[in-house]
């Protein structure tokens, strides 16, 4: 019985900023194209695709409800259809490329979920120093919203990724709980010395 081979798109961001897209130092990251340049965070799914990849991450690592209503100054509504966007974009590449290509692999769609230090935009999503000041349960409270609009949208999967700490590792696995449809991949980002329970 021959393995079956999973291969996930790259680096979204890096291929935006190859592409000429400024990100480094944006609040938002590449969740901001979702707002200005969606067709720009399609074409990068497309280029995952013909590479080769069969589970394609949303643009919303950095992405949050709170983060759009401050840095787009839109409303809860828009902020949350912007998660749908991401969703589609990922989908509709998907779809065409299934169509021209008349592949056959299975395409998967990843809901990317960051650290809450994504949303701090102070680079504590590399240490975790901010679970000191928060209780599982305000972890949970914090990512409950990104999962739930994803959800909505139709991922295959959530993608929690860089989760620094193992209170957030262990919030997201317990909130994994309220979404008996989906499963989930987490990946840690560690410091030896450093990681915050």
């Amino acid at each position: 019985m021959a393995a079956e081979l999973t291969i996930l798109s790259g680096g979204l961001s890096t291929e935006l900023e190859a592409a000429g897209f400024l990100i480094q130092g944006d609040p938002l990251w590449s969740a901001r194209l979702l707002h200005t340049n969606p067709q720009a965070v399609k074409t990068v799914h497309t280029n995952f695709l013909h590479s080769g990849a069969n589970v394609l991450s949303t643009a919303t690592y950095q992405a949050s409800i709170e983060g759009f209503k401050q840095h787009l100054g839109l409303n809860f509504e828009e902020a949350a259809n912007l998660f749908t966007v991401a969703v589609c974009q990922a989908k509709e590449s998907s779809d065409a490329f299934i169509r021209q290509h008349a592949e056959t692999r299975k395409m998967l769609i990843a809901g990317s979920i960051g650290p809450y230090g994504a949303f701090l935009h102070d680079g504590s999503e590399y240490t975790g120093s901010y679970v000191k000041d928060m209780s599982i349960e305000e972890l949970k409270d914090w990512h409950r919203t990104q999962m739930q609009c994803l959800a909505a949208a139709g991922v295959d999967l959530f993608a929690f990724e860089t989760i620094p700490s193992l209170k957030e590792a262990e919030a997201l696995v317990q909130l994994l709980r309220e979404f008996p449809n989906n499963k989930a991949w987490l990946s840690y980002s560690c410091q030896l010395a450093r990681f915050y329970r």
